[in-house]
């Protein structure tokens, strides 16, 4: 399977971006694709870079958090779309003096996403698979786990002007290691200004963002883990929401089981702000 999703990556590097959407005359942000990417779960393919101040056992108590990500339409119909997303999660040590690479995830995915008016549907099949840096290995004597599973996901989302609010799970079909259990209840709403908060001339408007994700986990009992962020989203005021490339400049909160792979059953906290850019 994985070889399978690296000759479908290939193929999607070559592919045609999709058409945009038209964007409502309220300004809106237009649905350019039939599922948006979610603003607050911290492993959605993305572009990012995040300073964190972490409570953790093992992790850092000041990370830094990198993602590069993406999702990219292979073939599309007037509502759906069949698409391929990549991304690579990376945290290091921000107090250590050589910046200690501590975690890395790589998800590979083929999603089919399908909308109908204010409703939208993501049907996902993904791979994921989490590695220790090197560094950290070396200064910590940490041993790896060698997490690497295959999942489905559904999840199915309705939005309106404001807000959008979605719901659904995963199910981990083939896992390492083996006693990992295989079920994730996932859920969350997202809010967007409908105007803008920050005007700046003819270089940027800002618009005031706001997402709450959950995730409860099977293989920690159940327990919960909360992602909250909000903050601007920048864009040219040239163009309409939605159709050139956003940056966003956001404050982020997490608490629950720690979404990094290699520490998945650890318990963290953290605060921090970051930047982001949605293509």
């Amino acid at each position: 399977m994985t070889k399978l999703f690296g000759m479908l990556l290939a193929a999607a590097l070559a592919a045609p971006a999709p058409a945009l959407a038209q964007t409502p005359a309220s300004g809106v942000r237009a649905p350019t694709v039939p599922f948006q990417p979610l603003l607050a779960d911290p492993q959605e393919p993305q572009f990012f870079a995040t300073y964190l101040w972490v409570q953790s056992p093992r992790l850092a108590s000041r990370l830094g958090s990198v993602g590069l990500g993406q999702t990219i339409g292979l073939f599309r119909g007037r509502d759906w779309q069949l698409g391929i997303g990549a991304g690579v999660f990376s945290e290091f040590n921000m107090r250590s003096s050589t910046t200690d690479l501590m975690n890395t995830d790589y998800i590979v995915s083929l999603p089919l996403t399908y909308r109908r008016g204010p409703w939208a549907t993501r049907v996902r099949i993904y791979h994921q698979s989490s590695h220790l840096g090197d560094e950290y290995m070396l200064h910590t004597n940490a041993q790896r786990v060698d997490l690497t599973f295959e999942a489905a996901e559904l999840l199915i989302a309705n939005a309106g002007s404001r807000w959008r609010v979605y719901g659904g799970g995963n199910y981990a079909f083939v896992r390492k290691p083996t006693d990992l259990k295989p079920g994730v209840l996932h859920g969350g709403l997202e809010y967007r200004h409908p105007q803008p908060l920050l005007k700046l001339g003819r270089i940027t408007t800002g618009r005031l963002v706001l997402g709450l994700d959950a995730k409860s986990i099977q293989d920690r009992e159940w327990q919960v883990g909360w992602s909250l962020v909000t903050g601007l989203e920048l864009s040219d005021p040239a163009t309409a929401p939605g159709s050139a490339w956003e940056w966003t400049v956001m404050l982020k909160a997490y608490t629950g089981p720690a979404p990094y792979g290699e520490f998945y059953r650890d318990r963290m906290s953290s605060v921090g702000f970051g930047l982001g850019l949605a293509l």
